[in-house]
This record gives C-alpha cells, sequence and structure tokens, in this order.
C-alpha cells in the first residue's frame, strides 16, 4: 500500500484527488498538505492527515516525508497559466523551486513522483490539430516554460538517478466540485455555474478557440491509472499528451442549450488569456498514453455537460 503525500492538495486538482486516493489507499495513508488550510474544506481536511507545506520549504517536506514513511509525491503545487503571467517571478520560483526539492527528495529518500505538465508546454509553431507526442515546444508563457522545464528535469532525474518519475499534460479540467485557480480554461467551468444562475454566460475566450479539455473524473483515473501503471511499457514517463474532447464555447453552449433552452451566450475577450489559448493546439493526439499505459476517457462534451448540470443544481439547490 502506498504511502501518499499531496502538495497543492486544495487545489483544484488536488482537493478531488484526495477524495480518490484515500478511497482507494485508506484515510491514513494519504498525506494532504497545502500553504494554509481553508474553511471552506473542512471536511476534507479532517478526513485523513493534512500538513501546512510550501514546497520551497525543503526540510519540512523531508520531515513530513519521515514522519509518514511516504513513498510517493503527487506534487500538484503550481501557479497557474493566467496567474503567472501576471507573477512570472512567483510563477517560476514555485513550479521549478518547488519541483526540484520535490525531486531531490525523491533522489535522497527513493520515492516515487508524478508531476502533471499541461497543454501549455506548446507554442504558436506546435502543429495545431492532433498534435503529436513529441514534437516543438516553444511556449509564450511563463507556465508552459517551467512546465516545458519541469518535463524535462523530471526525464533528467528518471535517467540520471533512476527515480520513479511520472507525468501528463494536462488539457483544460473541469470539475463540478472546486472552482479553477486562475487558469486560461477557465470559462469552460465558469459557464455551467452561469448557466443555472443566470441562463447567460459572457466568455473571456472568443468562439471558435478550439481547446483540448477533460472532465475531472477521467483526470483523476489518469493519475491513478499511471502511477499504477508497468514501468517496463512506459518510453515517455513524464510528458504524456492526454485528452478527451476538444470544443470551443459555441459547442458549449449547444450542449447546455439541450438541458437549457433559454441559454445565451455573449462575449467580452480578454486579450491575454485570448493570447495564450491562440499559442495552443486545437486537440492533441493521445495515442501513445494509449499504447503505453491504456488510456481511456469516459466523458465526452453531452456526457460532462448533464453530470455538471446535474451536480451542480444539487450544489447550488437549484430546481428545475
Amino acid at each position: 500500500m502506498r504511502k501518499i503525500l499531496i502538495t497543492g492538495g486544495l487545489g483544484q486538482i488536488g482537493s478531488e484527488l484526495t477524495k480518490k486516493m484515500r478511497d482507494i489507499y485508506g484515510n491514513d495513508n494519504v498525506v494532504m498538505s497545502d500553504m494554509q488550510a481553508k474553511d471552506t474544506h473542512k471536511d476534507l481536511i479532517e478526513s485523513g492527515p493534512f500538513e501546512m507545506l510550501d514546497v520551497l520549504d525543503r526540510e519540512k517536506m523531508g520531515e513530513i516525508v519521515d514522519r509518514y514513511k511516504i513513498d510517493t509525491i503527487v506534487n500538484l503545487a503550481a501557479i497557474l497559466s493566467a496567474v503567472g503571467e501576471a507573477k512570472p517571478q512567483l510563477c517560476y520560483d514555485v513550479n521549478m523551486n518547488g519541483l526540484y526539492n520535490v525531486l531531490e527528495l525523491a533522489r535522497e529518500k527513493d520515492l516515487s513522483v508524478f508531476t502533471p505538465s499541461s497543454i501549455a508546454v506548446f507554442g504558436e509553431n506546435t502543429p495545431k490539430d492532433k498534435t503529436p507526442q513529441d514534437t516543438i515546444m516553444r511556449p509564450g508563457t511563463m507556465y508552459g516554460v517551467t512546465k516545458v522545464a519541469g518535463e524535462n528535469l523530471c526525464d533528467y532525474y528518471f535517467n540520471k538517478f533512476g527515480v520513479d518519475t511520472r507525468g501528463v499534460r494536462f488539457p483544460g479540467l473541469i470539475s463540478n466540485d472546486t472552482l479553477p485557480g486562475g487558469g486560461t480554461t477557465d470559462y469552460a467551468v465558469h459557464i455551467y455555474y452561469e448557466a443555472l444562475k443566470q441562463k447567460k454566460y459572457t466568455s473571456f475566450i472568443d468562439k471558435g478557440t478550439k481547446m483540448d479539455m477533460m472532465y475531472m473524473p477521467d483526470a483523476l483515473n489518469a493519475i491513478v491509472q499511471l502511477l499504477e501503471a508497468d514501468p517496463s511499457r512506459l518510453r515517455h514517463r513524464n510528458a504524456f499528451n492526454i485528452t478527451a474532447m476538444s470544443f470551443d464555447p459555441e459547442d458549449m453552449a449547444h450542449s447546455i442549450r439541450k438541458h437549457i433552452p433559454e441559454f445565451k451566450l455573449d462575449y467580452d475577450v480578454d486579450p491575454v488569456r485570448q493570447a495564450i489559448a491562440d499559442s495552443w493546439p486545437n486537440s492533441l493526439d493521445d495515442s501513445e498514453a494509449r499504447a503505453q499505459w491504456d488510456w481511456n476517457p469516459e466523458f465526452l462534451l453531452d456526457d460532462m455537460t448533464a453530470d455538471m448540470l446535474n451536480s451542480l443544481r444539487k450544489k447550488l439547490n437549484i430546481q428545475d
């Protein structure tokens, strides 16, 4: 049974991954950590071990690893794309120095590491459609730069020191549980809330802007599946393209109108996030993940829309 430390545990992925991993591995075997506790996650924090941790504090991280006999770190602490453009130094510090601390501890203490990368590693010169697993990566954001460097750093620690490092390139993630934290694809979560509350939404991403997306249950399954995959099959390890669907805001609106016919969509484009979105691929080729560890998502757009609206109605106490 693994003993897992999750950094950035109160973020969009971490809060839901903690629940899933505690169900699989046992509450006491999954240590959630973050910079601060949040009252909104009180039940989750109290369901198992929780530690206050800044990933830039390697000494404290090492103490936590020793105290709980950790053998696996899932490093989710990160500054995302839009926030990273506003605070590039912070983005570099957390995403690079934090990862370095994790990898050094893994080398010293023989730990396994999962660190997610992102669609943001690609840039304007990358093929836009069915972007290959191995291709040009010249990102135009600090977030993307740190993720490319992170992929290479994880590969280095595997090849040089034998550290069991693994990761995927996540597309935009959509959750009915935790709100996103400053990414370019956040509109694809906000739109469902506003569809239920206001029957309308103003998108900061322009029509026709297709981006790869994934529903959170598939993202969580991908993390666990790759962690448990047979290492002899893994050739890429730290940079697997994975995806489930590709759509633009108009596609989302069409899907929502199957449930809320009066829903209206308009636009007030944010030039910063739009420029980021324009530099990313329209769709990814995830055939290597499918071949090397049997990746296969369950949710497409209409499946996700139905589940999102049903879940949010209950969460927001909204009647039909």
